[in-house]
């Protein structure tokens, strides 16, 4: 077997971190000889505790099997000496030391130099929040996400109900590319509601990663370990809507931490699922209202003007119904019933109206009968 083949073996029991992987590689000298080392000596790394354990699991785990079981579910790996193991996520605390994935290696190399100055050939963004979403966290999440695809960004994201749903899908819709980074193994959808998704990912170029082996369920302690590896991708990370315990502030703690850029949208002070953001704000997040000022801050160039700065005026209707339309959904996306009442066009009318502003390209309809301009 090769040498990176016993990281496998190591990564395959949930005893070992990568604190502890690198303190058997410090001790050992290679994955293969700290797999093959006798029960005292591997005392001295793993513990009284530990030890048994692994030597029990090493005895009857079979690393050849394991392999030939990544092959079969198409499942590839990265381990931390690899050169196109992700150059950003090599520079943070406690890098997993086995990245598995399923899909699209490319999207994950990352031939970068050091610091905040990257090349303008490989942007990343981490988009995150609440799965509590709302209407106005789905329009800007969908928005910011829409105009930073089009700006040649991977989008990466938890595959979360909510906002990381809504970062996936958009970029899926917008022909881009986005990674999902799972708190189980790669062959294992989570949440079950988000399997549409998850192959949706896979079909469009896209990539499932993971640090954990195949099969492994999620855990309590699983969520807060992937967030590091969400941030760890990225150039910088967005919190759009969550609650000021979501789990989305773990990620952008795991940002700040370190080094990366931290972005938040401001919200509704009426709304809970604001109060994550402008918490963010207040400990130095940049607060945005479009992708041109991330474009701007993380040094890139822009390939377009964003949504923020294109603004819904940019759109003029062919008659006075279609502008007052317009006009409406300015600032928000509104319900049927609401345009209605706002706008004073008869509800049997408005509805073909909708329809043709729909097929020019001007709004477009959301669940639960809200419409907003594209």
């Amino acid at each position: 077997m090769q040498e990176r083949s016993y990281w496998l073996g190591f990564s395959s029991f949930s005893g070992i971190g990568p604190k502890k992987c690198e303190a058997l590689l410090n001790e050992f000298g290679t994955a293969e000889d700290a797999w093959k080392a006798d029960f005292k000596n591997l005392e001295k790394v793993l513990g009284k505790a530990l030890t048994p354990k692994f030597a029990d699991f090493r005895d009857s785990f079979s690393i050849a099997d394991y392999e030939k079981q990544l092959l079969r579910k198409k499942v590839g790996y990265l381990i931390l000496t690899d050169k196109d193991y992700p150059f950003l996520l090599k520079q943070i605390k406690k890098p997993p030391f086995v990245l598995y994935y399923k899909g699209n290696i490319e999207i994950l190399k990352q031939d970068v130099p050091t610091g905040r100055q990257v090349q303008d050939d490989y942007k990343s963004i981490a988009i995150v929040g609440t799965r509590r979403i709302t209407e106005y966290g789905k329009q800007v999440t969908t928005s910011l996400t829409m105009d930073l695809v089009n700006n040649g960004f991977v989008v990466v994201s938890g595959l979360a109900l909510g906002v990381d749903a809504a970062a996936h899908k958009a970029t899926i819709l917008n022909k881009g590319k986005t990674i999902a980074v799972l708190g189980c193994g790669v062959d294992c959808c989570y949440p079950r509601e988000n399997q549409q998704i998850y192959d949706n990912i896979l079909e469009s170029g896209g990539a499932i990663v993971s640090e954990y082996s195949l099969g492994e369920p999620p855990s309590k302690g699983s969520f807060p370990s992937r967030n590091r590896i969400i941030s760890g991708l990225s150039c910088g990370v967005i919190v759009t809507e969550g609650s000021a315990d979501s789990g989305a502030l773990y990620t952008a703690d795991d940002a700040f931490a370190n080094g990366r850029p931290v972005f938040a949208v401001p919200g509704p002070i009426t709304s809970s699922l604001s109060k994550g953001p402008h918490g963010l704000i207040g400990k130095g997040a940049k607060l945005i209202s479009g992708a041109g000022e991330i474009i701007e801050e993380l040094g890139f160039r822009g390939d377009r003007r964003d949504k923020g700065e294109r603004g819904a005026k940019s759109f003029k209707g062919d008659t006075k119904d279609e502008q007052r339309i317009i006009d409406l959904l300015q600032n928000e996306s509104l319900h049927f019933d609401e345009i209605v009442k706002r706008s004073k066009i008869r509800s049997s009318k408005l509805g073909g109206i909708l329809s043709m502003m729909e097929m020019k390209g001007i709004v477009k309809s959301q669940e639960a009968g809200f419409f907003c301009l594209i």
